[in-house]
């Protein structure tokens, strides 16, 4: 389990190192001077001389050969530095690092959610006796999924903030202001791990192993909860793992549709600046919790299966 454990480590340092190398050359090539463009206020040309821009831009670090910008900014990161904000002169992991709280709060809640509705669909439909009920509940996962985030963030806006004024529509104002915001980056999420937990419980359900628990006197209720639903988990946490870091990319869209302050509304205005060191402390942000995550869904897998950790001992 130390080796499964150090190898998988190893490879969430080459997924970090390759998410950071891989902004680094998109975001340099991308055509545009977000230093020529903060001097000059958009009509850059016509009011900052060549002295200027060259000041600035060796100030910033930009004056050098790529691969010296590149190997001086890694060096950087590896000590939680990612260079200094184009656009507001701070630090860049300061500006994310600083909002990130409010971004984590929605998506924690939002994952509780996902997790609550598509896990209780897909346990539910799987479990009834009554065949339209199952059909029904079993259907809301695949409509989750078609559903897209912007209009389901405009719709609950709609209703519940406009028609019925129980929730409010935009802001970071005490816990009332997470719900809309939570539910919708939970129903993509939750959609998702819907549909695989529910077709792995499908599956489970028709093993031989079950005839032969219910052969034992096991009751229906811990066959499907205690037996079928242990095995079916793994794929269902497996997608868990990829679709968790997909809710910082969610952010983005909701955070502009609620108009609510963290990592999202960060990124969108890094982006329209081009901020550089910003979007792309964004971006090694992002990979770090995704191979976090990924990592500890790594660790509950043996919990899980104990076969999976007779195949780790093997390797």
């Amino acid at each position: 389990m130390t080796r499964h454990l150090l190898r998988r480590a190893g490879q969430a340092v080459v997924v970090l190192w390759a998410a950071f190398t891989v902004s680094f050359v998109i975001l340099y090539l991308l055509p545009g001077d977000a230093v020529l463009a903060k001097l000059g206020g958009g009509d850059a040309g016509a009011t900052v001389t060549a002295e200027q821009l060259a000041q600035a831009q060796a100030e910033y670090g930009l004056d050098e050969p790529w691969p010296v910008q590149y190997g001086k900014r890694l060096l950087a990161a590896l000590h939680g530095d990612f260079g200094t904000s184009i656009t507001t002169g701070d630090s860049a992991t300061h500006v994310v690092l600083s909002a990130l709280p409010p971004t984590l709060a929605v998506a924690g809640l939002g994952l509780l959610l996902a997790i609550l509705f598509g896990g209780g669909a897909a346990l539910a439909g799987t479990y009834t006796r009554h065949r339209w009920l199952g059909n029904l509940l079993l259907s809301l996962p695949p409509l989750g999924i078609s559903l897209p985030v912007f209009w389901v963030g405009l719709v609950l806006i709609q209703i519940f903030s406009f028609q019925l004024r129980v929730l409010p529509a935009l802001g970071n104002q005490g816990m009332q202001s997470l719900i809309l915001p939570a539910i919708t980056l939970a129903l993509p999420t939750g959609a998702v791990i819907g549909q695989v937990l529910a077709k792995s419980l499908r599956t489970q359900l028709a093993e031989p192993y079950v005839e032969i628990v219910r052969a034992r006197g096991a009751g229906r209720a811990r066959v499907h909860f205690g037996h079928a639903l242990r095995n079916a988990a793994i794929p269902a946490l497996t997608m868990l793992g990829v679709v968790t870091g997909q809710l910082l990319a969610g952010s983005v869209v909701t955070e502009t549709v609620f108009s609510r302050d963290g990592v999202g509304r960060v990124t969108t205005a890094a982006v329209n600046g081009q901020d550089i060191p910003v979007v792309q402390a964004v971006i090694v942000l992002a990979a770090f919790v995704f191979v976090v995550i990924n990592l500890a869904v790594d660790l509950l897998y043996p919990l899980l299966d104990p076969r999976v950790r007779k195949e780790a001992a093997g390797d």
